[in-house]
């Protein structure tokens, strides 16, 4: 740890929000002291997505290990915490409901103050961890697995959601296209190296919403435009060269991706973009916006790969920052698996 003679606060972050569960102790909001993950990717694989009810089964089993290994690598006791913070949505309610009631427990039994967190802050948040230089007011671009929103961040506790998809997420619909081409859960990754292989102009496929000043996404049409475009050539009995339907399918997202976020950035009059979640780690998105960005003179934030998945560090870095604006909840606190954005408010 480093020297410092300001006051040290300890916040401990638990995150169960889907198929991780993870502990982590963060310091000051923006050292990370331990980060512990427990992947279920290989439980899910063979049935090609999260089951809801085995996620879960596999949280109960897992919370208490998982907080312990966090503490000791952190080499901190429960007593030396100043707050605990949960993800308590959005997310699937039993995978939410496992960490949240950890959470209160764990708050309870050492008179801990507790923080309910909303997991697309925290993905935001992991940018703090990564660039401990980066500062509010910035454009944030939330792409994940079940979300994908553009988010004005004013301050540490302040946010406008300024727009999202109206139906597919973009992580998701890179799980639901790898799936019909065969490739493992999750899809992302597998997608984004086939990409590499082929020609991105090769097939064209559909962006929608691409109106100026239009910050909605909707990736369910472009997904089907795959499925159809798959199932029109296995009739025809031509050869489908998956490198180029991997890489054609990647860029109209990226694509969108890009024009959106760098259109919401010029409109809110902010030279700061910030990437997160777990399509944050696509190699084409931030090659794509990092050229855009430059030439628009914007400085743009990814966080590290381990930090663009689901990890309880970027729940540890949120809960600081709203344990010192008072956001700090009650021993009601419930999961919420619709949480929007700007969701803990009341807490």
């Amino acid at each position: 740890m480093k020297k410092t003679t300001e006051k040290l606060y300890f916040t401990l972050g638990i995150e169960t929000s889907c198929d991780e569960t993870s502990a982590a102790v963060v310091v000051n909001g923006r050292e990370v002291l331990s980060n512990i993950i427990s992947s279920q990717i290989p439980l899910h694989q063979k049935f090609g997505g999260v089951v809801p009810e085995i996620a879960s089964r596999k949280h109960i089993e897992n919370v208490i290990p998982v907080v312990d290994e966090a503490l000791r690598q952190a080499n901190i006791t429960l007593k030396e915490i100043n707050a605990i913070g949960v993800t308590y949505g959005p997310g699937l309610v039993g995978a939410l409901l496992v960490g949240v009631a950890a959470a209160k427990a764990l708050a309870f039994a050492a008179e801990l103050p507790l923080v309910g967190v909303n997991h697309l802050e925290g993905h935001i948040f992991a940018n703090f961890l990564a660039h401990p230089e980066l500062e509010p007011p910035f454009m944030a671009l939330v792409v994940s697995g079940g979300h994908t929103s553009l988010v004005y961040v004013k301050n540490y506790n302040e946010f406008e959601l300024v727009g999202q998809t109206r139906d597919d997420a973009a992580g998701e619909a890179f799980d639901k296209v790898a799936r019909v081409m065969g490739l493992p859960y999750p899809g992302g990754p597998h997608i984004d190296r086939l990409a590499a292989a082929g020609n991105p102009e090769a097939i064209s496929f559909p962006r929608a919403l691409n109106d100026k000043n239009s910050f909605e996404f909707s990736f369910s049409g472009l997904k089907s435009a795959v499925l159809n475009y798959l199932n029109s050539a296995a009739q025809r009995g031509e050869v489908i060269r998956h490198e180029d339907v991997a890489a054609s399918f990647q860029a109209a997202i990226v694509d969108v991706l890009v024009t959106k976020a760098l259109q919401a950035v010029q409109q809110y009059g902010t030279n700061q973009l910030v990437l997160a979640g777990g399509v944050a780690a696509n190699g084409m998105l931030k090659t794509k916006l990092a050229s855009a960005c430059m030439d628009m003179e914007v400085q743009l934030y990814y966080p590290s790969p381990v930090l663009c998945t689901d990890n309880a560090a970027m729940i540890a870095c949120r809960t600081y920052y709203q344990y010192q604006g008072g956001k700090v909840a009650d021993l009601y606190l419930n999961a919420v698996p619709s949480l929007k954005i700007g969701g803990n408010d009341k807490n």
